[in-house]
């Protein structure tokens, strides 16, 4: 009865399975509606980039991290883009609507203590594959029990809210 459950998703923007898990998000938070609290804590693995994380909080906080999360999938994995080069990141922002004061933060690296954050938290979540969901603060599932089925991702994490929201 008024419960509302913490999920941070763990992702990267490098990730094809994260990519493959958007299209289950809206379906996810759709089963209960306003009783999610859903946040992005966004990382990368290896050869990766911390600036689209940079980026993407940047856009959170201008209220356009929506739009900046699937604009970062669709031009890493469609247009096959790089997206840690800063000029691909700017180019990006302009096309979700962040103008210049965008790339001065980013250039600045305004938000690098952010994307250092969510790296640290997943340490301390002990997070080891992308995505991941840390469900209430102490329940932590990922694809892999699936097979990295998306789908059957999706229906582990429903049901798992399910249990904690007594549905």
């Amino acid at each position: 009865d008024g419960k509302t459950v913490e999920i941070i998703e763990f992702l990267s923007f490098y990730c094809n399975h994260c990519y493959a898990f958007e299209k289950s998000i809206p379906v996810i938070k759709g089963n209960f509606p306003k009783k999610i609290k859903w946040s992005v804590a966004p990382v990368y693995w290896g050869e990766g980039s911390p600036k689209p994380g940079e980026a993407y909080f940047l856009a959170v906080e201008a209220g356009k991290g929506e739009d900046m999360k699937k604009a970062l999938f669709h031009a890493n994995f469609v247009e096959k883009k790089d997206i840690g080069k800063i000029e691909v990141l700017e180019s990006i922002a302009a096309e979700v609507g962040l103008g210049f004061d965008f790339s001065r933060r980013l250039r600045t690296g305004e938000k690098a203590k952010e994307a250092q954050k969510a790296l640290d938290m997943a340490r301390e979540y002990r997070i080891e594959e992308t995505p991941s969901l840390v469900i209430a603060g102490n329940i932590m599932t990922n694809p892999k029990g699936t097979g990295h089925d998306m789908d059957r991702f999706r229906q582990n994490t429903i049901s798992i809210l399910n249990s904690i929201l007594g549905k």
